[in-house]
């Protein structure tokens, strides 16, 4: 297929745009910067997405739209300055005639829940960041639905990577081992949430619009909850890391749910069709 990926060089797009090509696809990597790889179905845009003309090309089988400003900044007000821009973005790749759109969405437009996440889970979310993506995913519904169009929302939950990148939980750990710390200041680490690696996240974003058969929200997610504290001594502890939690160090966020996970029912249903285990 011919794959438009936005944010291509960001934190996640980088991997995504990798796992696709590695699958034979033709990509159009957009995006602020390069994002650094080379291959002849490879089609680098740099320069500002938002200002993408889709009259000036061929249209990609689908639009994979990953391009998020201050993702981990939650109460940054630039999330709802470029709400309309996302939405104008989607609509004139819709009236361009793309037929699928495929966003990145975030648990976070759930807010406060406790138990499993499906796509009918009401949304109640409390910062910028959710209250505009869970906006996005509403008018880009009614969006796909005027045109005709699919639409792919893949709400993701947490992403694990080990090597420092972005600005998550992970990589401040990695940031502090790598500068000798003896000690990291952490919550009560009680809070139970749903962790993918990052190959694992880029693999199921890949699977997902590899597909048109499961659309609507699906999570990008591994549908089992641990507490985070737990699953962090466990990342320490695989990583060689001598660095130790400092438990109640920081109050737990207030918006954090004790407990919430993916409905991995979906995405597992997709991976399996895509084994030919279905």
């Amino acid at each position: 297929m011919r794959i438009m990926v936005t944010g291509a060089d960001g934190y996640i797009g980088k991997g995504v745009v990798s796992q696709l090509l590695d699958a034979g696809h033709k990509v159009m990597a957009m995006g602020l910067y390069s994002c650094g790889l080379k291959h002849d179905n490879l089609e680098g845009h740099v320069g500002d997405v938002f200002s993408y003309d889709f009259q000036s090309s061929e249209n990609p089988d689908v639009l994979l739209h990953l391009a998020w400003r201050n993702g981990f900044s939650h109460n940054d007000i630039s999330h709802l300055d470029d709400l309309s821009k996302h939405y104008q973005f989607i609509k004139a790749a819709l009236e361009a005639g793309v037929k699928r759109i495929a966003v990145m969405g975030s648990m976070h437009e759930v807010g406060y829940h406790e138990g499993a996440v499906d796509e009918n889970t009401p949304c109640n979310p409390t910062t910028p960041y959710g209250v505009a993506k869970n906006a996005l995913r509403q008018l880009t519904g009614e969006l796909c639905r005027q045109h005709g169009a699919q639409m792919q929302w893949l709400r993701g939950f947490y992403l694990v990577s080990n090597d420092g990148r972005g600005c998550s939980i992970f990589s401040k750990i990695v940031a502090a081992e790598r500068e000798g710390k003896d000690e990291f200041p952490f919550t009560s680490g009680l809070c139970k949430y749903d962790f993918l690696s990052y190959e694992e996240f880029c693999r199921q974003v890949v699977a997902v619009v590899e597909q048109d058969g499961v659309n609507g929200i699906i999570n990008i997610c591994s549908g089992e909850p641990i507490a985070l504290g737990e699953y962090i001594e466990r990342f320490i502890s695989e990583n060689g890391f001598s660095i130790r939690l400092g438990y109640g160090k920081y109050p737990d966020r207030p918006y954090d749910s004790p407990a919430i996970w993916g409905d991995a029912t979906k995405i597992r249903k997709i991976l399996a069709a895509g084994s030919g285990l279905d």
